[in-house]
């Protein structure tokens, strides 16, 4: 049987490619009950798709893609992958593979819309330079956290080769954590990306009232943290110590109270991961079973998450503004960083956590705290009331419809599309359920709503589509390409997604599914046009290679192909080997003659060699018998040949 091998997929140029937007085809095999063995089987079948290198992922010779954890919701599987190119890491180059329970691809999603091309990998300024740039970018600077080489690769943009540095301190408003890639030719700023995203025991807070928190004892003392899930535990922002008590008994119920902000953040920080399990099926906020610690004591109207913690602040009160859906709008901000594609983009990032923020308070429906669409409306964080209207933004200043200009306004206004549309998805035009009517932007008809837990679901699942490259338009692909394959057996899920975001605005795509009742089937992308003839081949029979002893080789056949192979020919080479360095590693063509593609060194410790070579074989027929040919020259070092696929 054979042996499973790190992620990490060479992609040989001119591979016959295989639509991956298209549903499968023929019966499907049974589905199975284990979840890890569907992910497994999800996992297996990704490979397998991405070996075969559709069109759809834009990938050339020199880029090799890695498969990230396996996550499931509701009997969908979705995989992740990144790019290298070159060995560097690709910013913009991800995508994700949809499956269901059997292993059969649904849909992918790919940042890139366009090859990456050629680019150069030698810097020509130095990454003490532009970590000196990434600096700059900020007023003061507590924490340089590293430098290193990426290729960007921004959608609709050539891609750069730029060196990335994050930088944590303080920006004209107040805490940042910039992430800054700055062009490695010219030292000009290509692009910044703000981390900083703002906006049982028994306790008692000044917003939920008397709640029971599940606690953790320590000696004669208890903390407040999860005594199950560490991670999500509450601590006094100065000096980040969990508060801890002799009694179990936390909060006095005064808003101005640091541990009574606790009270009411901790509360909601474990509701929220409950309902990430019940209804999404995720495991805790970070997706592997916690969160991050949560801070009471921002000295700012604000909290905000900027990938590693909590922050709540207070409003003009003095009161700390834990409530639920504040509290839940910024540990998702947390789930929006760890699922694929990181924090949404495009004016896109704080509808999102508006929406599971909601999902949080309806979730946890608690009477101090009545469940609605509206943002902060118990913290009155400047004396106005809510911060934002879910169901009719126009109410705080925001725009209620999309417009081309929304992706580039200030993010909390550009939520106003977006949370419009998900409440027309969750409660439609005229609830029966005491919640307000909502217009629509354009179009005539009532909608009627699929309900918070649906919709929320939904949004998840098109979240688990998400790429780096992520807008409004493509959540609209994404959205309704998970109602369809949420519910296979109906149309009206993906009729309501569909006509909620035609009410706000957000036009029709290319890329969106069609639904007449059955499983999704997502547009098709064109296939490449394959080479004359039969002039590939993959042989992924493993192959042990002997410790320091004779070479062995791997055999393909190319027959049918009637021409001599390429100049451009390439071959996709995986290897499992600690210490690639005392590999040799050969092409022998049907003749005979001998082409190196890989050196021995004393020097290159790093494991496996997963790569694609490219080779001019152009005096060469392609059709006859070609070997892959691999000694170790060094002792104490052992693997096999895994698989590989030459093009020619």
């Amino acid at each position: 049987m054979k042996r499973r091998t790190p992620l990490i997929i060479a992609l040989a140029a001119g591979t016959v490619a295989a639509s991956a937007m298209v549903a499968a085809t023929g019966p499907a095999a049974a589905a199975p009950q284990d979840p890890a063995a569907a992910a497994a089987l999800a996992s297996d079948k990704a490979d397998a798709l991405v070996a075969g290198r559709p069109a759809i992922l834009h990938a050339g010779s020199n880029e090799t893609f890695q498969q990230q954890k396996v996550i499931q919701s509701s009997g969908l599987n979705y995989v992740p992958y990144k790019r290298t190119y070159k060995g560097l890491p690709v910013e913009g180059g991800d995508f994700v593979v949809v499956t269901d329970a059997a292993g059969q691809t649904k849909a992918t999603s790919v940042a890139q819309s366009a090859p990456i091309g050629e680019v150069g990998t030698v810097a020509k300024i130095s990454g003490s330079a532009a970590a000196a740039t990434a600096k700059e970018q900020l007023k003061t600077v507590n924490t340089v956290e590293g430098t290193k080489l990426v290729v960007l690769a921004e959608e609709g943009q050539p891609a750069r080769l730029a060196w990335q540095t994050t930088v944590a301190g303080t920006n004209a408003e107040g805490p940042s954590r910039l992430t800054v890639d700055v062009d490695a030719a010219t030292g000009q700023v290509l692009r910044t990306t703000e981390r900083v995203i703002d906006v049982a025991g028994t306790g008692t807070g000044w917003i939920n009232g008397s709640v029971t928190i599940d606690t953790t004892q320590s000696g004669s003392s208890y903390l407040l943290q999860d005594p199950s899930h560490t991670s999500i535990r509450c601590q006094n922002s100065s000096g980040n110590a969990t508060f801890s008590g002799p009694d179990n008994v936390w909060g006095n119920g005064s808003g101005t109270d640091r541990e009574t902000g606790c009270v009411d953040a901790f509360y909601v920080a474990q509701k929220q991961y409950a309902m990430l399990s019940s209804w999404l099926g995720r495991n805790g906020q970070n997706g592997n079973g916690g969160a991050w610690p949560i801070r009471v004591g921002l000295n700012d109207q604000n909290a905000y998450y900027d990938g590693t913690q909590i922050q709540i602040g207070k409003n003009t009160a003095g009161q700390w503004i834990a409530s639920a859906d504040v509290v839940g709008h910024e540990l998702a901000h947390g789930i929006d960083d760890t699922t694929p594609g990181g924090i949404s983009r495009s004016g896109t990032q704080e509808f999102v956590a508006d929406t599971i923020g909601a999902a949080t308070e309806w979730f946890i429906n608690n009477p101090n705290d009545a469940p609605d669409y509206q943002v902060g409306e118990e913290v009155n964080l400047v004396g106005s009331g809510p911060i934002r209207y879910m169901y009719n933004p126009s109410l705080a200043g925001d725009s209620n419809c999309y417009s081309s200009s929304t992706p580039g306004s200030e993010v909390h206004a550009a939520a106003g599309p977006g949370n419009h549309w998900f409440y027309l998805m969750a409660e439609g035009t005229n609830p029966a359920n005491g919640q307000p009517a909502s217009t629509r932007c354009s179009g005539s008809g009532a909608i009627t709503g699929l309900g918070i837990q649906n919709a929320m679901k939904i949004m998840y699942n098109a979240m688990l589509m998400k790429t780096s490259s992520s807008s409004y338009l493509k959540y609209r692909t994404w959205t309704l390409t998970a109602a369809k394959n949420l519910f296979p057996n109906s149309c009206d899920q993906f009729n309501t997604v569909k006509a909620a975001w035609d009410a706000v605005n957000v036009p029709a795509q290319s890329a969106d599914p069609t639904c007449s009742g059955g499983g999704t089937t997502p547009p098709t992308t064109p296939p490449t046009s394959p080479p004359t003839g039969t002039c590939t081949g993959t042989n992924g029979t493993d192959v042990t290679i002997p410790d320091a002893g004779s070479a062995i080789s791997s055999s393909i056949a190319i027959s049918g192909c009637g021409r001599s192979a390429s100049a451009t020919s390439t071959i996709a080479v995986n290897i499992v080997h600690t210490y690639r360095g005392d590999l040799r590693v050969d092409l022998v063509a049907p003749d005979g003659t001998v082409y190196n593609l890989k050196a021995t060194s004393s020097s290159d410790s790093a494991d496996n060699v997963n790569t694609t070579y490219t080779k001019s074989l152009s005096s060469e027929a392609a059709d006859g018998t070609w070997q892959l040919r691999v000694q170790d020259v060094y002792q104490a070092d052992t693997g096999y040949i895994n698989s590989w696929t030459l093009t020619l």
